[in-house]
C-alpha cells in the first residue's frame, strides 16, 4: 500500500515538472502578451522609416533562391547562328497566314468569293503549282542543298556539237539614228566670262566707253553729274529766301548749308558776307542768291583752273599718279592715255600697282585700246624697280609721255608713304627733274578727308596738281572749293562719270554755275 502511494506521488511530480518545462519553452518561443513595445532588432524600423512614420513590421522571411545555371560555353563562331539547332528552335512557331499548313486537308479548297469564276492562266506565263505541293518551293524549315562545291568548280569548255545545237541568237535591230541638232540655227548661249582679273579689267574698260547714241556735250554731262549737289543746295536756298527778309538768322542758315556741302568754313563765311552786304532787312530772291553763290565760287576756283601742260622739251614727260585705294587712278590713267594719243603724242604706261592683279590687267586692256605699250612685272614686284625700268624703256623708244600707276595707299600709313618716296628717288637717278608732274587723284565722295590726303601726300611726293573724280556720286561737291582755298593746287581734270568723255579739263565758270543749278552763261 505504501509502495503504491510512493509511486503515485513520484508520477505526479514528474508530470508537474514536465508541465513546467513545457510552459517555459512556450514563454521563450512567444512574446509576452500585452507588451507591444518589445520587438526584435529585425522588426525595428530604420531612421528613414521613423522620419515618415512608417510602422514596424515583421522582417521578410528569407526564401531560398534557385541555383544559377552554369554558363553555356561559347561556340567557335561567337555571335553566328547555330544551323544545327535553328530548325528545332522555330519548329513550334505557327506558319505565316500566307502559307497554308501542309497537313490541312482543306488547303486546296477554292474560297467562296471566287468559286465559279472563269480563272484562266495568263498567256506566256508558267503555271505555278499550289503552295505546299510537289514542285513548289521546299517546305519551311528544310535546308537547301549545298551548292558551294558546284559554285567553285570550273566550267567545262563548250564543245563543237553544243555550238551546232545551240540556236543562233536573234539579231537585234540597229538603233534608230538620232538627228543632229541644228547648231547653225541655234543662238549661242549666254556664256558668262570667268571671274578673273582679266575679265574684271575688261568689264571696267567696257563700262567706261559709252555708246555713240548716249554721248552728250560736256555741259550736259557736267550738270547731270553735279545734280545731287546742286539739287541739295538749291532746295536749301529756296527754302531760306522765299518770302523772307534777309537777317542774321537767315545768313547763319545759309552758312550752315554751305558747310554741309563741304565748301569749308572760310568759303562759307565769305559767301554769306557777300550775300548780306547792303541787303539787310530787304527781300532777296532765291535766283539772286544762287547768282551770288556762282560768282563767289568762280572767283575762288579761277586761280586753280590750270590745264595740264606737257612740255615738249622734257622727253619723256613723266607723270606719276598717286592716291588712296579706290580713288580711280588706273581708270584715270587709261582716260588720259586716250586723250594724249588723240593729240598725236606717243604714250607708254607703267603698271606700278603690283599689289592688285586686276590693276595690271586693266592697264593692259587700256594699252590695247590706245595702242600704247605697257611695262609690267609679276604681282608683288618692287614698284620702284618697275618705274626705273619703265623710264629706261621710254627713253629707249623715244616716247613723249610716260604714265606711271602706283598702288593705292592710305595717307596715314607711314610705311606705304615711304615706298612712294622711294619711287620718286629712283626716278631722279635717271632724270633729276622726274617726275615732271605728280597728280593726286581724289575721290569727291570722301568729303573733308580730301584735305588730309592732299596734306600728307604732298609730304611724300611733289604733288603738282589734282584730279577730282566721282563728283556725280556725292551731294557735297563743294570740297573742291575748300581745297582751292586752303592749298591753291592746280585742278587739271574733273570726272563726273565712268565714260572716257566724262573726264574733262577743269573750267571754273562751268563748275560754279553747275554746282548752284544755273544755266550756262
Amino acid at each position: 500500500m505504501e509502495r503504491a502511494c510512493r509511486s503515485a506521488k513520484a508520477s505526479g511530480r514528474e508530470a508537474t515538472r514536465a508541465a513546467e518545462e513545457n510552459d517555459a519553452a512556450s514563454r521563450r518561443a512567444e512574446p509576452a502578451r500585452g507588451s507591444k513595445d518589445v520587438m526584435s532588432e529585425d522588426e525595428k524600423p530604420g531612421w528613414f522609416g521613423r522620419l515618415f512614420g512608417r510602422k514596424a513590421g515583421p522582417a521578410p522571411e528569407e526564401t531560398e533562391t534557385a541555383p544559377e545555371k552554369p554558363p553555356v560555353p561559347a561556340s567557335s563562331a561567337e555571335g553566328q547562328p547555330d544551323f544545327a539547332t535553328g530548325a528545332e528552335a522555330v519548329a513550334h512557331l505557327p506558319l505565316p497566314p500566307s502559307e497554308p499548313d501542309p497537313t490541312d486537308p482543306d488547303r486546296n479548297i477554292v474560297p467562296d468569293e471566287i468559286e465559279g469564276a472563269d480563272l484562266q492562266p495568263i498567256a506566256g506565263e508558267t503555271e505555278r503549282p499550289p503552295a505546299g505541293t510537289a514542285g513548289d518551293a521546299p517546305a519551311r524549315g528544310a535546308e537547301p542543298a549545298d551548292t558551294t562545291a558546284q559554285a567553285f568548280e570550273p566550267l567545262a569548255a563548250p564543245s563543237a556539237a553544243d555550238d551546232d545545237s545551240r540556236p543562233a541568237p536573234a539579231s537585234e535591230p540597229p538603233p534608230a539614228a538620232v538627228p543632229a541638232p541644228d547648231i547653225a540655227g541655234t543662238p549661242d548661249p549666254d556664256v558668262q566670262p570667268i571671274d578673273t582679273a582679266a575679265a574684271l579689267a575688261a568689264d571696267a574698260v567696257k563700262d567706261s566707253v559709252a555708246p555713240e547714241t548716249e554721248k552728250r556735250g560736256w555741259w550736259g554731262r557736267l550738270t547731270e553729274g553735279m545734280k545731287r549737289t546742286s539739287s541739295s543746295l538749291s532746295d536749301r536756298v529756296t527754302g531760306l529766301f522765299t518770302k523772307r527778309k534777309l537777317d542774321a538768322t537767315t545768313l547763319e542758315d545759309l552758312e550752315d548749308a554751305l558747310i554741309q556741302a563741304d565748301f569749308g568754313l572760310e568759303t562759307a563765311t565769305r559767301i554769306s558776307d557777300a550775300v548780306g552786304k547792303g541787303r539787310y532787312e530787304k527781300g532777296i530772291s532765291p535766283d539772286a542768291v544762287r547768282a551770288i553763290l556762282a560768282t563767289e565760287v568762280e572767283q575762288a576756283l579761277e586761280p586753280v583752273a590750270v590745264p595740264l601742260r606737257v612740255e615738249a622739251g622734257k622727253k619723256p614727260f613723266v607723270i606719276l599718279m598717286v592716291g588712296v585705294n579706290g580713288a580711280g587712278k588706273t581708270t584715270t590713267i587709261g582716260k588720259l592715255a586716250l586723250k594724249l594719243t588723240a593729240e598725236g603724242r606717243s604714250v607708254m604706261l607703267a603698271a606700278g600697282d603690283t599689289f592688285r592683279a586686276a590693276a595690271v590687267e586693266q592697264l593692259k586692256v587700256w594699252g590695247e585700246r590706245t595702242g600704247t605699250p605697257v611695262v609690267t612685272r609679276p604681282p608683288g614686284a618692287d614698284a620702284a624697280g618697275l618705274a626705273f625700268d619703265a623710264l629706261q624703256e621710254a627713253k629707249r623708244q623715244g616716247s613723249d609721255v610716260l604714265l606711271i600707276d602706283t598702288a593705292g595707299r592710305l595717307q596715314n600709313k607711314t610705311g606705304l608713304m615711304a615706298e612712294l618716296e622711294k619711287i620718286v628717288r629712283v626716278l631722279a637717278k635717271l632724270d633729276p627733274e622726274a617726275p615732271h608732274a605728280t597728280l593726286l587723284v581724289l575721290d569727291a565722295t570722301v568729303g573733308q578727308n580730301a584735305l588730309s590726303q592732299v596734306e600728307l601726300f604732298s609730304q611724300a611726293a611733289p604733288v603738282s596738281g589734282l584730279v577730282m573724280t566721282k563728283l556725280d556720286g556725292t551731294a557735297r561737291g563743294g570740297i573742291l572749293v575748300a581745297l582751292a582755298a586752303k592749298f591753291g593746287l592746280p585742278v587739271h581734270f574733273i570726272g563726273v562719270g565712268e565714260g572716257v568723255e566724262d573726264l574733262e579739263p577743269f573750267a571754273a565758270r562751268d563748275f560754279a554755275r553747275a554746282i548752284v543749278g544755273l544755266e550756262k552763261g
